[in-house]
């Protein structure tokens, strides 16, 4: 009996000796080392990452020697949920701690920006400062104001060229910057044949753009959105208006759940109820299946459509099979 109480006795005082040692690597790992970056080092911390790649991240770009101390700390401190996705700067010398604390304070160079399909060029401005990039104001001026060449022809501004996507920004960055990322990402994502083929359906390539975001605002199913271009074609080559509510939307100080008939009749160039043609810019960013549609439209007789719910639309060839639509669907 006396046996197994020292050996209990023995074994506890190794728990604790290996307890203490523990403590003194996780207290020198975490709030000790300084070794550790050699140099400023800029690191990336995608949006969604865990504590744990985080941390495995930050070792391999030489920031932190343990991964394990780091992620340890973070879950003593709570913390391991808070580390925020953006682009770091770290200064040379730094201890775990330090790195920690500067990850989940949201001391970044450079924060992440989705800009969701659809949006305008005011609605990417506005995105731009809630991620605290810079001014609303400013962006949307460079925007509005701004151009490109695309297949040929300078765009009137650069609403709808402003392709929806996330993006690495840089705090402070200039609207010059920034439209120039997103402007370059809008031509990788345009077909390598947009020309032609914008040349074959008679327009320029910012006039299919413009049609690609009536589609964007217009269509809420993929397998709508050359249906619905063609349809757009299909009233352009006739001569006729268009009557698209989004671009009499497009006009609106802000959205507005219901188009009255006042409001239909509001003259402005984006009133495709009082003129015919195209509206002058595109009337937001269309993502990259309504570009496709655009450039590759269905063929059909469809003139009409009405939305009919669940994310479909009833088209029509006829004047009076479209008026039995909006009674049948919107009554």
């Amino acid at each position: 009996m006396k046996a197994l109480f020292r050996l209990a006795a023995v074994a506890a005082a190794l728990a604790l000796v290996l307890l203490a040692a523990g403590a003194l690597w996780f207290r020198a790992a975490a709030f000790g080392d300084r070794s550790l970056p050699g140099g400023e080092t800029d690191v990336v911390v995608p949006a969604g990452s865990t504590a744990a790649e985080v941390a495995r991240r930050l070792s391999s770009d030489g920031v932190i020697g343990s991964p394990l101390a780091f992620s340890l700390l973070a879950r003593i401190e709570g913390v391991a949920g808070r580390i925020e996705a953006g682009e770091y700067r770290f200064p040379a010398h730094q201890t775990a701690a330090d790195v920690l604390h500067r990850l989940v304070t949201g001391q970044q160079v450079a924060v992440w920006v989705t800009i969701p399909e659809g949006f305008t060029a005011k609605e990417i401005a506005a995105q731009l400062e809630a991620r605290g990039v810079g001014d609303a104001a400013g962006y949307a001026r460079y925007f509005l104001h701004g151009s490109i060449v695309v297949g040929g022809v300078r765009t009137a501004s650069l609403e709808g060229f402003l392709f929806p996507d996330t993006y690495l920004i840089g705090l402070g960055a200039s609207p010059e910057t920034v439209a120039q990322v997103l402007t370059e990402q809008f031509r990788r994502e345009l077909p390598v044949d947009a020309a032609a083929r914008a040349k074959r359906l008679g327009l320029t390539v910012p006039e299919v753009v413009t049609v690609a975001s009536l589609v964007e605002r217009e269509a809420k199913s993929d397998d709508e959105r050359a249906l619905m271009a063609g349809v757009y074609y299909n009233r352009l080559r006739r001569g006729m208006p268009l009557e698209v509510d989004a671009t009499v939307e497009y006009t609106f100080a802000h959205h507005k759940d219901v188009i009255t008939l006042d409001d239909l009749a509001r003259d402005s160039p984006y009133n495709t109820y009082l003129h015919t043609g195209l509206p002058p810019t595109p009337i937001a960013s269309p993502g990259r299946p309504s570009l496709l549609a655009a450039f590759h439209p269905q063929a059909s007789d469809y003139l009409y459509y009405v939305y009919k719910g669940n994310g479909h639309h009833a088209f029509s060839r006829t004047l009076a099979e479209h008026n039995a639509n909006v009674a049948r669907y919107l009554r």
